[in-house]
């Protein structure tokens, strides 16, 4: 049985520990919801301010040039293409996922209706992010595809003869239940398809090979556990044999190969840079910057390899306290136990008061959030773990707040069950 020495002389030996001082973190919180919004760096606003007062203020449009604003979307995306599996070149920082989800997928459709012309299917998973299957649906309506979806991993190789893309999310939002990139990838090239993927949970959380995984396009999000601050720019990454093969559908001018030529006609950049599209968001890139340099700030202590390591660690921990605090709760385990299959998420069901539970978690200073059930299961609690920051401490107190809101039945309150905007 764990107690709370163990986790202290867990935090103790810590090789990691440091990198939690790079962050601010209020007094009394424990953040398990860096895979929805990631915690402030430390250095963020002053490098913003810095940004604001300095570059713009004092350089204005120079600055383009003397502080490198021009050149950051692809000066981020090489830093981050070492967290991702993929190479210089081939990665830029920019735009949403949503928006860099329509890119992706468009030139992928054009190279399907190319060199398969009689597979008109998008294949992907019913509990994707919504996000994504809104914008395949809308794809696959204006080019003539149809957009299929499975409710199972194992579903998807009966499909695979018919399919042009197979577009799935490498770590389930809902669930923290990972697939496998390079299997799944190969499935698909082997029956001719081509496989989009979304990093938006892995990037910074998990290790991911792009290049060594066989995708051949993936998007990403730039404010989960990349740390880049709210609405922060996403990122896109083209496989090198179908960068220079079509144009990506939003060609602006940013995009251009010689965007200050002022030519009438488009004519795209060469590889990657074809993926950009409008002026870029100085500011919002700045705040990544900071994100990724707390990321990378691990690569001294064994990178993402070590961070993995304690992620798996504080996800075991925090499901085994659970089931030996919490039992009799009605508390079920979603998330996969299995490493391979795992995030670095831990989802909860249950079937009464999951959003009034995690409110009252967030009362105390327990912050996770909620996501609403369906058919196949039934509402979840969400609790991300980002080893940056957390310790295992945080894991035993965490569980303690929830056997307490559980135990006392606070959570049946009136102000826990009033439903926000957001969840």
């Amino acid at each position: 049985m764990t107690t709370l020495q163990d986790c202290r002389a867990r935090d103790a030996a810590d090789p990691l520990r440091a990198l939690r001082d790079l962050f601010t973190i209020p007094a009394g919180v424990i953040y398990l919801d860096g895979n929805s919004l990631g915690v402030m760096p430390a250095a963020a606003p002053a490098r913003i301010a810095a940004a604001v007062r300095e570059e713009w203020g004092t350089q204005l449009i120079r600055a383009w040039n003397a502080s490198g604003w021009f050149d950051l979307p692809q000066r981020l995306g090489d830093r981050l293409a070492r967290l991702v599996g993929a190479q210089p070149g081939e990665l830029v920082c920019t735009d949403s996922t949503s928006v860099n989800l329509f890119k992706v997928l468009s030139a992928a459709l054009k190279i399907a209706a190319e060199d398969a012309p009689q597979r008109r299917l998008v294949v992907s998973e019913r509990s994707n992010f919504p996000t994504d299957l809104y914008i395949a649906e809308g794809l696959c309506r204006e080019r003539g595809y149809r957009l299929q979806l499975v409710d199972a991993p194992e579903q998807i190789a009966a499909l695979l003869p018919e399919t042009a893309v197979l577009m799935l999310t490498h770590v389930n939002y809902r669930t923290g239940a990972m697939h496998d990139m390079a299997a799944m990838s190969a499935a698909a090239h082997a029956a001719g398809a081509l496989a989009v993927w979304d990093l938006a949970h892995s990037a910074g959380a998990v290790p991911v090979d792009l290049n060594g995984g066989g995708a051949d396009f993936a998007v990403g999000c730039g404010y989960k556990y990349l740390n880049g601050g709210p609405g922060a720019p996403a990122f896109v990454w083209v496989h090198p044999r179908h960068a220079q093969r079509f144009w990506q559908p939003l060609s602006g001018w940013w995009g251009h190969a010689a965007p200050f030529a002022f030519t009438p006609d488009y004519q795209p950049a060469p590889g990657i840079a074809r993926y950009l599209c409008g002026t870029q968001p100085i500011l919002s890139l700045t705040g990544l910057e900071c994100g990724l340099d707390t990321v990378l700030a691990a690569e001294p202590l064994g990178g993402m390899a070590a961070l993995r390591a304690k992620s798996l660690a504080l996800t075991d921990l925090f499901i085994a306290l659970v089931e030996e605090r919490c039992a009799g709760h009605g508390l079920e385990l979603v998330t996969p136990r299995a490493h391979a299959q795992r995030g670095s998420q831990v989802c909860l069901s249950r079937s009464e008061g999951a959003y009034a539970i995690v409110q009252a978690l967030i009362a105390r200073g327990v912050i996770g959030d909620y996501r609403a059930g369906d058919a196949q299961m039934p509402d979840i609690l969400r609790f991300g773990f980002t080893p940056l920051y957390l310790g295992f401490e945080d894991v035993w107190n965490a569980v303690e707040h929830l056997c307490e809101v559980l135990a006392s039945e606070e959570w049946r309150r009136s102000e826990f069950n009033a439903k926000h905007a957001v969840t």
